[in-house]
Order: C-alpha cells, then sequence, then structure tokens
C-alpha cells in the first residue's frame, strides 16, 4: 500500500461554486502556489471547450490568478507533441474540467501528455480534477451507470483511468445524482476496492500519505467492502439486486478526513494538516 499515492492531488465532486465563496477553487489555487502562479486547465474532456475553457479562465482570474493557461488537447496527434507536453510540463498546477471520462483517458492514454503528467504528479505537482476530471484519476475509472437506482449486477461500466490514486473508485455528483447504488455494485464486485463518492461542491484533498481531508460545502460517502460478510454478487444474472450485509459506510464532511491505507476516518481535531 506504500504505493497506492505518490503525488498531490485535488479530486473534485462537480458543479464547485465558482461566483460565490468558491472554497474548493481557492483551496486549488492555494494548492498550487497562489494566485502568482500559474495554472494549466485542461477542456480534454468537454465538447465545448472554447466555453468551458473562457468560464474557467474568468473564474480564476475572478479570485487573483494571474497566469492561466487553457488547453485543448483533443486528439492523440496533440497528446504526443512535444510543445503540447512542454506547454504543461511549465505549469505549477494542472486542471481537468468536467465533460466525459473516456475522452480524457481515450486522447491521452499512453502518450507524451500522459507520461508528462504522471512524471508532475511523482514530483507533488497539484493535479486537479473536477467531475470527469474527478473520475479520471483513480487506476480503474466509472464510465457508465445508472443513477436513482438499486445495486444490480453489471449495471456499472468502467475502464482504466489515469492511474493517479489506486485501490479506489470515485464517483461524482454524488448524493445529488444519487449514485450510492452504482458505487456499491463496484465495491460489491471487488470489496478490496474503496469506493469514494464525492458531493458537489467538494472535494477530497489527497495526500503522498495515502490519507485524504473532505474540503467543500457537501459530503464525502466512503464505501468499505472489507466488511462484507454476505453477498450473493456471484449468484446472479445480470441486471438483478445484488443483496449485501454488513457494508460500512462512512460520512464525511468538511474537516473531516480518511486514511486509505488504514481505512479508518480522521477526525478534524486529528487531522495534521488542518
Amino acid at each position: 500500500m506504500e504505493d497506492l499515492v505518490n503525488g498531490n492531488l485535488l479530486i473534485i465532486g462537480g458543479a464547485e461554486d465558482k461566483w460565490g465563496q468558491s472554497k474548493v477553487l481557492k483551496h486549488a489555487i492555494e494548492m498550487c502556489g497562489g494566485p502568482e502562479s500559474k495554472i494549466m486547465v485542461l477542456t480534454t474532456a468537454t465538447q465545448k471547450p472554447e466555453e468551458v475553457g473562457k468560464e474557467y479562465r474568468t473564474v480564476f482570474s475572478r479570485l487573483g490568478v494571474k497566469s492561466i493557461d487553457v488547453l485543448n488537447v483533443d486528439s492523440r496527434t496533440d497528446a504526443n507533441s512535444d510543445s503540447v507536453a512542454q506547454k504543461i510540463s511549465g505549469a505549477a498546477g494542472v486542471f481537468f474540467t468536467g465533460g466525459d471520462q473516456l475522452r480524457i483517458t481515450s486522447i491521452l492514454g499512453g502518450t507524451k501528455t500522459a507520461k508528462v503528467l504522471m512524471d508532475m504528479y511523482k514530483k507533488g505537482i497539484p493535479i486537479i480534477g473536477t467531475s470527469a476530471g474527478a473520475s479520471v484519476m483513480s487506476s480503474v475509472m466509472i464510465v457508465d451507470g445508472n443513477g436513482n437506482s438499486a445495486a444490480r449486477k453489471c449495471t456499472l461500466g468502467m475502464s482504466p483511468g489515469l492511474g493517479f490514486i489506486d485501490q479506489v473508485i470515485i464517483d461524482q455528483h454524488f448524493e445529488q445524482r444519487g449514485r450510492l447504488g452504482r458505487l456499491l455494485i463496484g465495491v460489491a464486485q471487488n470489496p478490496s476496492v474503496l469506493g469514494i463518492g464525492i458531493d458537489e461542491d467538494t472535494s477530497i484533498k489527497v495526500y503522498s500519505n495515502a490519507s485524504f481531508e473532505v474540503i467543500g460545502t457537501n459530503c464525502v460517502t466512503v464505501i468499505d467492502g472489507n466488511t462484507i460478510q454476505e453477498s450473493n454478487v456471484s449468484e446472479l444474472k445480470s441486471e438483478e439486486i445484488i443483496a449485501l450485509s454488513n457494508v460500512t459506510i462512512h460520512i464525511l464532511p468538511g474537516g473531516y478526513g480518511y486514511d486509505i491505507s488504514q481505512r479508518k476516518i480522521i477526525r478534524p481535531k486529528e487531522n495534521k494538516h488542518n
């Protein structure tokens, strides 16, 4: 578990407050070294890169950031370009916007850009992602599944992610889109994997010691399947409802943390990073 996390991540559940207190985005700026540092916004996930890029440029400018680069890497040719990789490598932090997580992985996977991002991450340069940009952080990511539904076998689409963090599955817009059932499916199918559901305008700051802190206005749901005593998932046909017993679920508001390696919560007064 020592290699579970090697860098500095901020994983946002989507719909972060852009025009009010902007607590999550202010923390992203702080992680990158403050308003004087260069932030690279990657719009690869979205099919409206100009619109989304313009919005984040305006938002970060409003929050005092002096240097904002917006880059739409929308093809594997671009992602393998030395000039693109060089532009990204000069940033103090990288911000993935929302959209479709499969666009990120299918375009960047195995390219020079992906290598540069991993090298930056291992050096401790912040990698930040919201919504689809949050899902890609893990080694295995959710790409499709039903919200507001019971946990049904084989109804969750999964795919390799960018691999910044291992042994977890991340879901976003969690409470707002009723995604508990689909995250339970992922955990039930392999209980060694930790399920992390992040609400909107909420984030987890992941440290290199494999712990995280909750930052934002809502909650993070952690599903630990190690404690499962009964499961019928291997006996079911596709789309039948899964039975589980003794699943451990933690609901963590801002200020709380979680030790991924030890699988235990960290209370605010115990959080060394506060």
